[in-house]
């Protein structure tokens, strides 16, 4: 590998179609990504569980174990590797709850090859570099320490581990104390095109990320509520 040469991504498909797989994988293999296939839910839970690929790619119907179940489990396990999932067009709740429960990204059958490996380069961005010079900045405030270098949180000392998009809502928060966001710009800010409409997919998020870095949820110390307009992280200037 040549210095300039980035790291081949390894990408595993969870879909039970198989003409559907045998497309994401030649096409997704054109782009220099290593592909693995997994036919069933059940096979795909116990090859991501491994947290050897970099994303998952995760349809919601599925033989075994649903995708619903599959994120859920994963995500209760503390596996952190980015998920693309795939639902139908008509399928609102599941695009909702699947971002509730912590994927990155969805696209909606059908889809065309192009859009979603736009999808995925995105994430790939996201998730391997800073997204903006003032990204580099550690946060430090309280007992609660970011490094967007290597992507690390601790609380009082105490490493927590985050998804890819708790991390990024956290430190959009975070480099900015004090300053009030709607979900709407949460929305925009974070997860980026096509997402309007999800303001409670915020909201989810943001309750996850209280359960992980506040002492006591309910009366939380660091991502403030302010009624009737958004969230703002703690200022102690």
């Amino acid at each position: 590998m040549t210095p300039n040469t980035a790291p081949q991504r390894k990408i595993l498909i969870i879909e039970d179609n198989p003409d559907l797989a045998d497309l994401l994988q030649m096409n997704l293999e054109d782009q220099q990504w290593e592909t693995v296939w997994a036919p069933d839910g059940t096979t795909g839970f116990h090859l991501a569980s491994r947290s050897e690929a970099d994303l998952i790619i995760l349809d919601i119907t599925l033989p075994g174990m649903d995708g619903m179940d599959i994120l859920k489990s994963l995500r209760q396990d503390g596996v952190n590797t980015p998920v693309l999932v795939l639902t139908s067009k008509s399928a609102e709740i599941d695009r909702i709850l699947g971002l509730e429960l912590g994927a990155d990204d969805y696209v909606t059958k059908p889809f065309s090859v192009r859009e979603l490996t736009a999808r995925i380069k995105a994430i790939f961005r996201r998730v391997g570099t800073p997204q903006a010079p003032e990204s580099t900045a550690r946060v430090a405030i309280k007992e609660l320490v970011m490094d967007p270098d290597t992507r690390s949180v601790t609380v009082k000392g105490r490493p927590v581990t985050l998804t890819a998009k708790e991390f990024d809502l956290l430190y959009y928060v975070a480099r900015r104390p004090g300053r009030v966001f709607t979900r709407a710009q949460l929305l925009d800010g974070v997860w980026g095109y096509g997402h309007d409409g999800y303001a409670h997919t915020v909201n989810a998020n943001i309750n996850r990320l209280r359960a992980k870095i506040e002492e006591n949820p309910a009366q939380p110390e660091y991502l403030l509520t302010v009624w009737g307009v958004g969230y703002k992280f703690r200022d102690d200037h």
